[in-house]
């Protein structure tokens, strides 16, 4: 466990084959992490995500009646997209921790830095568009989304690093034989 967390740290250095694993298994706790928030998020769009949702299907529908039948399938796809993208993230990060690499960390840290310059893009223009206030998230999940990306993209750098680490050293054991 101490290596665990001495390797989650992204400026230690890495010796040996055990702190490169368990540096690169960084970036399956971070993937981890990403399943739960994604989980805490499905669970408010099936509470009170769906009263935003309907308020925001009443706001659209007043202005154009056709909106009001296709904003409850997107709702609905929504939701399904939201529980899919929870499952794959669930597959990778297994997959990460079995048989850690660099090309997920590669993959999700990109993902991670893009979700937060377009988070960050969407706050800074929200004020500036006409977005019903029902349709946006509450301030909370906002914040708390900030928190969780900034600690996955710390993660995931520090797995690239692990995983890349362990690929020199697996490279250097095999070129001794």
């Amino acid at each position: 466990m101490t290596d665990m967390m001495r390797a989650l740290n992204p400026t230690a250095p890495i010796t040996n084959e055990a702190e490169a694993k368990a540096a690169a298994r960084a970036s399956a706790i971070a993937i981890f992490l990403g399943v739960i928030w994604g989980l805490v998020g499905i669970a408010y769009l099936l509470t009170a995500g769906q009263a935003a949702m309907a308020a925001a299907v009443a706001s659209a529908s007043a202005e154009s009646p056709e909106a009001a039948g296709m904003a409850g399938m997107m709702a609905q796809a929504a939701l399904w997209m939201s529980i899919g993208l929870v499952v794959i993230q669930l597959v990778l990060g297994l997959v990460q921790w079995a048989k850690p690499g660099v090309v997920i960390p590669i993959i999700f840290a990109i993902l991670v830095a893009f979700g937060i310059v377009s988070g960050l893009l969407g706050l800074m223009m929200s004020g500036q568009q006409d977005v019903p206030e029902a349709a946006q998230a509450p301030m909370w999940q906002i914040v708390i989304g900030f928190i969780v990306m900034v600690v996955q993209l710390v993660l995931h750098i520090t797995g690239i690093r692990g995983a890349r680490k362990l690929d020199k050293l697996r490279f250097e054991a095999a070129q001794t034989y």
